[in-house]
């Protein structure tokens, strides 16, 4: 019987981190070369985004399995504190925007703490509206906080201004790597499979021990701190943040990629994420008759793949590169040819 091949783990990391490197030297290459022009870069920085956005919901909604709608509020507070801490910072650049990028997840995990305990006590519909509610609260507290306090300070309804501009492409590929890599490897462990057994039955795994509160309170607080990331990336690119930008429709525009591409598919939100990035863009430049129905006919497309495929793009497969490598090297018997050399060499 031939014994089936199992590529070590941390070979496994070692393929997937050349991968990476590969991938962002192949952006890099695109980039230097002048191939993607700056419109095609600017889209790029935005699929970035909108990735970082819909993999950190994926945590509350695919694996937890919950239905929170205020994931623009976290956005919202990720890049608000972001924009302030850079314009008040003495010290400017890049080192600055890395400090920048890591308070603004901190403090969206803190409002994800502070949301997350009386909300994660809901669940389905409740859970729903409670954290719409919250979200909204953010947008309107950053609309008004500047009359409350006296002085300048999200700037209102004109919206925080000056913001330094220093989303580039390798610090949005960095974040998405990371980011990935961490839910990736959080969801492999213990605590991910105690996540995803609440998704499956929270009462099966409440009477196994499991502290289903604790574990939902961590996946919630998780999404919040990658979306204050993404909030971070979004402020330092746009320059300018305004609180309409964080309304209810954007929770449901990324929700809608995590649906799409699949609850509790990595790769199906990233997927998604890129798909519903450029298709409008796409379609605006086809033609100025397409450009007026693009939003028309970028909700029929929605339609149709919900229609055929309800599951999502990918339901809830995940691709990884080193399972498809050891499928291949199994089935073309390259172990059996080693165990037979070896067996001659006796």
């Amino acid at each position: 019987m031939r014994q089936r091949v199992q590529i070590p783990m941390p070979v496994r990391y070692l393929i997937n981190g050349v991968l990476i490197v590969l991938l962002f030297l192949l952006g890099q290459v695109l980039i230097s070369t002048s191939i993607l022009s700056s419109y095609y870069q600017k889209i790029l920085l935005q699929v970035g985004v909108y990735v970082i956005a819909a993999v950190s919901l994926n945590v509350a909604t695919g694996y937890l399995g919950q239905l929170p709608l205020g994931h623009a509020g976290f956005m919202a507070v990720g890049g608000y504190t972001a924009g302030i801490f850079m314009k008040s910072f003495p010290i400017k650049g890049i080192p600055a925007f890395i400090l920048a990028i890591l308070l603004a997840g901190i403090v969206a995990g803190i409002f994800g703490i502070i949301i997350g305990i009386p909300a994660l006590r809901l669940k389905g519909d409740y859970l729903a509206i409670i954290t719409l509610g919250f979200g909204e609260i953010i947008r309107v507290i950053l609309l008004n906080i500047d009359t409350v306090l006296g002085f300048k300070f999200t700037g209102g309804a004109a919206g925080l201004m000056g913001i330094p501009k220093y989303t580039s492409f390798p610090i949005v590929f960095i974040c998405v790597a990371v980011t990935c890599l961490t839910i990736h490897t959080m969801m492999k462990s213990r605590h991910g499979r105690a996540i995803l057994s609440i998704r499956e039955n929270e009462i099966a795994a409440e009477s196994c021990g499991i502290n289903t509160f604790y574990y939902k309170t961590m996946a919630f607080v998780a999404s919040a701190f990658f979306a204050g990331v993404a909030g971070a990336l979004f402020a330092s690119y746009l320059g300018l943040l305004v609180p309409s930008d964080f309304g209810f429709m954007k929770s449901i525009e990324i929700l809608v990629m995590v649906v799409l591409g699949g609850m509790g598919s990595m790769l199906g939100s990233v997927l998604a994420a890129a798909v519903l990035t450029i298709v409008p863009f796409a379609l605006q430049s086809i033609s100025q008759t397409v450009a007026d129905y693009r939003m028309v006919i970028y909700s029929v497309l929605l339609i149709i793949v919900m229609i055929f495929k309800p599951s999502g793009l990918l339901g809830t497969y995940d691709f990884s590169f080193t399972r498809i490598l050891e499928k291949l090297i199994n089935r073309i018997g390259i172990h059996d040819a080693v165990a037979k050399k070896g067996e001659k060499s006796r």
